[in-house]
């Protein structure tokens, strides 16, 4: 579905990062992989991915809140690949806290990380697929970008944030048959999750695995969490022919969590 195109997806070192530059190469298109991590593990899940599926697959440690580390990102995927034809923003952070208690560094990042950067790979992308009159371009929205939850400020502020972004984006970029489009999960069984629940269910001396059971069954009319594989799934509609003309929209994959 996608061979002869080239992808760039931050934060993919883990979680649903992963697994979207999993699905992506598995339909053939070359990936340029970022994030933080071991860098022996990071490595083999490089190497692995690119024999698994025979496409090419490169890796940026370059760090998100630095906007002259995205540009070196950028003009290092476009120098391996060529082009880059698809864009999937979704490194991500999270500090809990309540808004008069939180750091400010915790909110600088927050922002930089989740909105700053999401503008940054954006803008040094366009120019790319405005040459080729072609371009997918996913934001990770969250829920929180659609509702909100107590001690969460920057997170439902910078996801907001990136709704928003991305209608801009998909009306500015419409005529070059370029679709930009934000993905918004429920809870989602990924590492930072669990070490979030983790953390909380501590904090109020709770059983972890029961507390994920009754946030995940409160928050969606589906009682069960979200895999990374179903995001994954989603961003390969936006991507293929049957998603080319959904654009300037918001996709909850939440579990019915934004229903009511």
């Amino acid at each position: 579905m996608l061979q002869g195109r080239a992808a760039l997806v931050t934060g993919s070192t883990s979680g649903i990062g992963l697994a979207i530059a999993e699905a992506l190469a598995g339909e053939g298109s070359q990936v340029m992989m970022n994030g933080f991590g071991d860098a022996d593990e990071i490595e083999e899940m490089r190497s692995s991915m690119a024999k698994r599926h025979n496409v090419e697959v490169q890796y940026s440690g370059a760090d998100l809140t630095e906007s002259d580390q995205i540009e070196g990102l950028v003009d290092d995927a476009v120098s391996a690949f060529g082009s880059l034809d698809i864009l999937v923003n979704c490194a991500g952070i999270q500090i809990i806290a309540p808004i008069d208690e939180f750091p400010i560094d915790g909110w600088d990042a927050m922002i930089a990380i989740h909105l700053s950067a999401t503008f940054h790979t954006t803008r040094l992308v366009l120019p790319h697929m405005k040459e080729r009159r072609w371009g997918r371009i996913v934001n990770m929205g969250s829920a929180h970008g659609l509702v909100a939850s107590p001690y969460k400020a920057p997170y439902v502020a910078a996801k907001h944030g990136v709704v928003g972004f991305t209608k801009a984006t998909a009306i500015e970029a419409g005529s070059w048959e370029i679709t930009c489009n934000a993905i918004c999960p429920g809870f989602v069984k990924t590492p930072m999750y669990d070490l979030q629940a983790e953390g909380l269910a501590v904090q109020e001396g709770r059983d972890v695995e029961e507390f994920i059971q009754e946030q995940v069954s409160t928050r969606h009319a589906l009682p069960r969490i979200i895999s990374v594989e179903e995001i994954a799934g989603t961003v390969l509609y936006l991507c293929s022919d049957a998603g080319r003309s959904v654009t300037g929209t918001t996709l909850s994959v939440d579990g019915g969590w934004t229903a009511t």
